[in-house]
């Protein structure tokens, strides 16, 4: 076997921790700057979110609503408060005037649907919340067909789950079964709404005059 070629790397290593120190120290500013860049990247991310749940069904309850059931609870596992929670019915009026309504509620920094993303005449609540969004955010939609398709395999492609930004609340439009609504509640909604809520509302004149006051 061949010796391994040590003597350079030893004496790099020498030069950095006895010499001038730039061989460590250098890497070392690297990571710090990297840090520094990542922590300033969040400070606008909300830490304890208010979450609206909205099932879409017209044959489902609360007390039956599994997949409601399933957000709500890793919502608040995840730290994060339930703000209100609403059954209704698969109609575009209905499905629309309930997600404008809460993205307007100063409790509600999100809003997350389950139910009405597919290909049946009644599934219509991407076509209902879509003009809702100032902004649209396909990177969602794209990220959990991907993860999806571990488990359904090509049956992603009739799943049409999307998010964007309404009124400054992030929207966050889930399939109606409580597998996909785990899947894309844990993965995707917990790790990334409190950075998308603070980005999205980080030029609100409310937010400034806050972070203002917090001496920020």
């Amino acid at each position: 076997m061949d010796e391994p070629e040590t003597t350079d790397d030893a004496d790099e290593g020498r030069r950095g921790a006895d010499g001038d120190g730039r061989g460590g120290g250098h890497d070392h500013d690297q990571g710090h700057e990297h840090d520094h860049e990542h922590e300033h990247h969040h400070d606008h991310d909300i830490e304890a979110l208010g979450v609206a749940v909205v099932t879409v069904s017209s044959s489902r309850g609360v007390d039956e609503d599994a997949s409601g059931s399933a957000i709500a609870d890793l919502v608040a596992e995840a730290g994060h408060a339930v703000s209100t929670r609403e059954v209704v019915n698969d109609e575009f009026d209905t499905v629309q005037n309930t997600v404008d309504r809460l993205v307007g509620r100063r409790d509600t920094d999100c809003v997350v649907t389950t139910g009405g993303t597919g290909v049946t005449p009644d599934d219509v609540t991407v076509e209902a919340v879509e003009p809702l969004l100032d902004k649209r955010l396909p990177g969602f939609g794209e990220l959990f067909r991907s993860l999806s398709r571990e488990e359904i395999g090509t049956k992603v492609v009739g799943t049409r789950a999307t998010a964007g930004i309404a009124d400054g609340v992030p929207v966050f439009c889930l399939p109606g079964s409580e597998n996909a609504v785990r899947l894309g509640t844990e993965a995707i909604v917990v790790e990334e709404a409190p950075h998308l809520a603070g980005l999205a509302r980080r030029d609100d004149p409310e937010d400034r005059a806050g972070d203002a006051a917090d001496g920020r």
